[in-house]
């Protein structure tokens, strides 16, 4: 395997600042990163979440080396706080680590991008569907929150410092988290009593076990030697030691020519239909089968369990709401990019999925960590 992961995952703790805009983007004001609808997303604010996805980064890769600012397009100060401080990596030729270096900025810009823009967009949406969220709405959800959370400010202060927030970014994510909520509301369906009888119905399996039995097999190769298995375990020799001087089943061979726990359609279709109709306790055979001729004893049969519509009710039910949310939210995204995409305009440098005219870059097959 290639060392690029692993120089990538050392990379996580030392970008915390995007620098200065790069190449002009139409439409996109002199001081920002890129604009919605015209709702400019400056480079201050996004200069501020790259440093908290960045402290989040940091936090999941503990005793990895202290953040510093990152320094595109040369990445000089990232190559060398990496050769300092990852000893495996010191001799990694300048071109690969500053590849490394760019590649993880360029993740970690475009997570940063994602979160922004979605965040405009959805407060768009929920402006042109007339859904309202105020401040005191948003107050409320945040106090209760922090209560449960953090008994005393002492905490809630040392977290904001650990995660390089403020307490005004808090409040933002409650309040497009509240939005999305109030958005996904509106795509909301109620899981009906039919939809979970049609599910319990098509999908009857998951709600029970099948038969199963434990069969004592000879596989002879010829009908002869089957008999004279036969004969042999009726003169009351033992499986073990019959199974070992005629079978030729590898797996039972050893073990008496016991198979646990066998469901139907498991073994060679031959024995599994006269094994599943045979009674207990009966010696039987030769069933000429695929691999020759079975002499077999069905020695135990487990029968088939089946929760009732009932029992399976508030599993159905959890499963249908998620599918529901699930639903809920791609429709609350796919209308939200309709309407605002193309109204969503980036500069070059932070160009990402969620900006007009974007074309994606060749794929790799190498890839980069997640920001939390």
């Amino acid at each position: 395997m290639r060392k690029y992961s692993r120089r990538i995952a050392a990379l996580g703790a030392f970008f915390v600042l995007a620098v200065a805009v790069a190449a002009c983007g139409g439409g996109v004001p002199g001081n920002s990163v890129a604009d919605v609808a015209g709702n400019p997303i400056t480079t201050q604010a996004f200069n501020h979440w790259m440093y908290v996805a960045a402290k989040s980064q940091a936090s999941q890769s503990p005793g990895s080396p202290v953040i510093v600012p990152s320094d595109p397009p040369q990445f000089t100060l990232c190559v060398a706080q990496v050769r300092k401080q990852i000893a495996s990596l010191a001799k990694t030729a300048t071109k690969q680590l500053r590849a490394d270096c760019k590649q993880l900025f360029t993740s970690l810009s475009s997570q940063v991008m994602d979160f922004l823009v979605k965040g405009y967009w959805y407060q768009s949406e929920a402006a042109r569907l007339h859904v309202k969220v105020t401040n005191a709405q948003v107050q409320t959800a945040f106090a209760a929150a922090k209560a449960q959370q953090f008994p005393n400010a002492a905490q809630f202060q040392t977290f904001l410092t650990q995660t390089g927030q403020t307490q005004s970014d808090i409040l933002f994510r409650f309040r497009i988290n509240q939005i999305f909520q109030k958005l996904l509301a509106k795509h909301a369906t109620t899981v009906t009593p039919a939809a979970i009888q049609a599910y319990y119905s098509s999908h009857l399996t998951q709600f029970g076990t099948p038969q199963t039995r434990d069969i004592r097999i000879v596989l002879a190769k010829t009908q002869g030697q089957a008999n004279a298995a036969k004969a042999a375990l009726s003169s009351g020799q033992s499986w073990k030691t019959v199974a070992k001087k005629y079978s030729t089943d590898p797996t039972s061979k050893n073990n008496g020519g016991l198979l646990t726990h066998v469901t139907k359609g498991q073994q060679d279709a031959a024995l599994d239909r006269a094994a599943f109709s045979a009674p207990l306790n009966k010696l039987l055979g030769p069933v000429k089968g695929q691999f020759g001729y079975y002499v077999f004893e069905v020695t135990k049969i487990t029968k088939a369990t089946q929760q009732t519509l009932a029992q399976a009710t508030p599993g159905i039910r959890q499963t249908l709401t998620g599918q529901q949310q699930a639903n809920a939210q791609a429709a609350v995204d796919k209308a939200a990019r309709q309407h605002w995409l193309s109204q969503t305009l980036c500069r070059s440098a932070y160009a990402m999925a969620d900006c007009s005219g974007f074309k994606a870059p060749k794929t790799s097959t190498a890839t980069t960590p997640a920001t939390g």
